[in-house]
């Protein structure tokens, strides 16, 4: 029994590599974003454009430089993943709308779509490390206010893709997610689609309870399931804006647990 127990106890999936790992993909993400802002968006700004093309040009640079990141952190072993129906990503007037487990999962979606906006935390644009970049690729800062939500939709009738997380920060793992209804009510006023994203950490880490360096004992996988398109406008014919924007946020936050609940065991791992 105290042989078991010990085997057990022991730390598995090359636990101290992982650690290592992590550490130095944190710390590579840092120098990254510095040098993204001390040398690449100056080099991208002496290009010649307006602030458009400069917005295209950042956009481009950061999901390249994302998913990059993301297959680091695959080849070093910190964890896995799949993308499921990623073909549907991206369109004119799309608003992507995912849930918040982790801190990367901002990472995963820019990764994925090349000129994607997305609204943002407001802190990253004071930020020593982030405030060039997001800057420079026209994101919307999320401070709560009716110009945040007049940016939005502008962007979505501009033909951008739109990434919005409705929960605004990260729910703690075991904890039902909380929709905010400001996502529903740019949806109602910009989106032409809105294209929910599940995202599935197993298990947890990196959320707002757990600091990066408390790895779990097994490697982390990571699953986006990307959903069926949702029609706005189906939603905008129910009633005054205020009802109608309840009804979709209530709509989005059913789904999404529903989605939540299904067994990620019946996932098979790559």
């Amino acid at each position: 029994m105290d042989l078991a127990a010990q085997a057990l106890n022991r730390p598995r999936d090359a636990y101290y590599w992982r650690l290592f790992a992590t550490a130095f993909s944190f710390g590579l993400f840092g120098v990254g974003s510095l040098c993204l802002r001390v040398l690449v968006i100056p080099l991208l700004a002496c290009l010649p454009g307006d602030s458009t093309r400069l917005r295209q040009r950042t956009r481009h640079t950061i999901s390249w430089l994302f998913w990059r990141f993301v297959r680091f952190m695959a080849v070093s072993g910190v964890l896995t993943y799949e993308v499921r129906g990623a073909n549907t990503l991206g369109r004119p007037g799309q608003m992507i709308l995912a849930n918040h487990p982790s801190l990367i999962d901002v990472v995963f979606l820019i990764g994925r779509v090349r000129q994607a906006n997305c609204v943002v935390k407001q802190s990253l644009f004071h930020n020593l490390f982030t405030r060039g970049p997001v800057r420079a690729a026209q994101y919307i800062s999320n401070d709560g206010s009716m110009d945040m939500l007049d940016s939005a939709a502008a962007a979505l009738h501009a033909g951008q893709t739109l990434i919005i997380f409705p929960e605004g920060t990260r729910t703690p793992p075991g904890e039902t997610p909380a929709f905010h209804r400001g996502a529903a009510a740019i949806a109602l006023r910009g989106a032409k689609i809105i294209t929910p994203v599940t995202i599935k950490v197993t298990p947890t880490t990196l959320t707002k309870a757990e600091a990066w360096y408390r790895i779990p004992l097994r490697r982390v996988h990571f699953s986006l399931q990307i959903g069926e398109d949702i029609d706005p406008q189906a939603f905008a014919a129910l009633g005054p804006a205020p009802q109608a924007s309840r009804k979709l946020n209530d709509y989005l936050h059913q789904y999404f647990i529903k989605e939540l609940a299904t067994d990620e065991r019946s996932t098979a791992r790559p």
